[in-house]
C-alpha cells in the first residue's frame, strides 16, 4: 500500500462587499474574503493538501488567479475537479483533518456544516473530515480582523 500525506494552507484578506464563503458555507458577517474567486480560504487550503499529497502541485498552477474563468467561481467546484485529478491517479482520501484561524466571525457554529459540505463534495464519510477553529488571541493581522487563514493536512492511500 502506498501512503501519502499532503498540506496545504491559504490566507485571504477580509474586505467590505463580498459574502464570507469558508468551507463551502456562508456565514453571516459584515465582511468577506478578497480573492479572484469566492475566496474560500479552506478549501483553498484543502486543494492545495490534496494535490500536494498526490503530487500535483498546487493550487495556482491548476486554477491560476490570472484566468478569468475562475473569477468568481465556487470553490467546491476547484475541490471537485482535485478530487477528480487524485482519483485519477488512483489515490483514496483516509481522512481530512483542517484548522480555521479566525478571530470573527466565531468559526464553531458552522463547522458541522463545512464538514458536511466537504465529505459531499469528497464523496467521504462525513466522520472522515475534521474541522477546528482557533483565534490568534487578537495578535497579528488576523487578531486585528485583517484577514483568515486556513490549513488542511490529508491522508491519501492507492492499494
Amino acid at each position: 500500500m502506498q501512503i501519502r500525506v499532503g498540506t496545504g494552507t491559504d490566507v485571504h484578506e477580509l474586505v467590505a462587499g463580498p459574502r464570507l464563503v469558508i468551507g463551502g458555507v456562508e456565514i453571516e458577517h459584515s465582511m468577506g474574503l478578497k480573492g479572484h474567486s469566492d475566496a474560500d480560504v479552506l478549501l483553498h487550503a484543502v486543494c492545495d493538501a490534496l494535490l500536494g499529497a498526490a503530487g500535483l502541485g498546487d493550487i495556482g498552477e491548476h486554477f491560476p488567479d490570472t484566468d478569468p474563468a475562475y473569477k468568481g467561481m465556487d470553490s467546491t467546484r476547484f475541490l471537485s475537479i482535485c478530487n477528480g485529478k487524485i482519483q485519477d491517479k488512483g489515490f483514496i482520501i483516509a481522512n481530512l483533518d483542517c484548522t480555521i484561524f479566525a478571530q470573527a466571525p466565531k468559526m464553531s457554529p458552522h463547522k458541522k456544516a463545512m464538514a458536511a459540505c466537504i465529505a459531499g463534495v469528497l464523496e467521504l464519510s462525513q466522520d472522515c473530515v475534521n474541522i477546528k477553529a482557533t483565534t490568534t488571541e487578537h495578535l497579528g493581522f488576523i487578531g486585528r480582523k485583517e484577514g483568515i487563514a486556513a490549513q488542511a493536512t490529508v491522508l491519501l492511500y492507492k492499494k
